[in-house]
């Protein structure tokens, strides 16, 4: 399918269907509001999902930095999961509604929410609250099931990842908005931004199967999002990525936001309560030039509601 006439396409549907102990820098997350302005990350703590993102993308300039009036906008959650907003497996879809109403209100001409589902794309849609969300916000949906919505694309400066198949919906954007839920993964430690990226791409299990770290901070070499929107709401602590229960989820009413998304998915870790450099795709990535992981040396806006 030709990406124009997927849009098309898509345009004429419809679609139915615990306590956590932190160290180091993390502590530091916590602090009070800084009183400079910070571009390379702003965290901002003690408020509900849309309360944090208002301040958040406040701090960073406003939606109007990254969305201009007439643009299509491509908002990637993470969906990747059948279960409900509180077991934190996918983005809070709080946060997804108010990301697209920000991105509406600055001129979007449309703005499409979609993932590669791991369950059911459609129970995963729905059991998520994502997709009640996107609609009441005036979203589109868009679906990831198919092999025909993606196209190859060339990874230059990959060391194992040389090419994959990126879903032409994101070729077609003017903009990326990357949308992950902070939780713990059994194969790369740790989900947040740059591992929310294999939901734009087809087939995940040749990363698995060839150095996942690698290929993670390869394909980051290649589609770097214009914002990256960490969401530390509801933290997914063990059993990642699905979870088994509420039990394994800590409230620690979080956001950090970012245009860098090594920056972004090092203060996670840290949130997290680990270092960033035992995450090896976030050590692989700052070593190629993707992005930058030395937090100390960072200028981060710090924001407690």
């Amino acid at each position: 399918m030709q990406r124009r006439t997927f849009l098309k396409t898509l345009g004429a549907a419809t679609w139915t269907g615990a306590a956590l102990t932190l160290g180091g820098h993390a502590s530091r997350l916590r602090a009070a509001e800084s009183t400079t302005r910070a571009d390379d990350l702003v965290a901002v703590r003690n408020g509900e999902p849309e309360a944090l993102f208002d301040r958040g993308i406040e701090a960073l300039g406003g939606m109007g930095r990254f969305v201009k009036k007439g643009q299509t906008v491509v908002v990637k959650p993470n969906i990747g999961w059948n279960v409900p907003p509180e077991r934190a497996a996918n983005t809070n879809p709080r946060l997804v509604r108010r990301i697209v109403e920000h991105c509406l209100q600055a001129g979007a001409k449309a703005v499409y929410v979609f993932d590669h589902t791991c369950d059911a794309w459609r129970d995963s849609y729905r059991t998520s609250g994502i997709e009640q969300a996107v609609k009441e916000a005036g979203g589109k949906l868009a679906p990831g099931n198919s092999e025909g919505y993606f196209q190859t694309v060339a990874i230059p400066n990959g060391r194992r990842l040389r090419e994959t198949k990126e879903h032409e919906l994101v070729l077609q954007s003017d903009v990326l908005i990357n949308v992950p839920v902070l939780k713990s993964h059994g194969g790369a430690r740790l989900t947040v931004a740059m591992k929310n990226l294999m939901g734009i791409v087809w087939d995940r299990g040749e990363w698995h199967a060839n150095d996942l770290h690698q290929c993670i901070a390869d394909f980051a070499t290649y589609r770097k999002p214009d914002l990256n929107v960490v969401d530390a709401y509801n933290v997914l602590l063990r059993h990642g990525p699905r979870g088994v229960s509420a039990a394994d989820v800590a409230n620690m009413r979080s956001q950090l936001l970012s245009t860098d998304l090594v920056t972004a998915d090092a203060a996670a870790a840290k949130l997290f309560g680990l270092e960033p450099d035992t995450v090896d795709y976030i050590r692989i990535a700052h070593e190629l030039g993707v992005g930058r992981k030395d937090l100390e040396n960072l200028s981060i806006r710090r924001i407690a509601l």
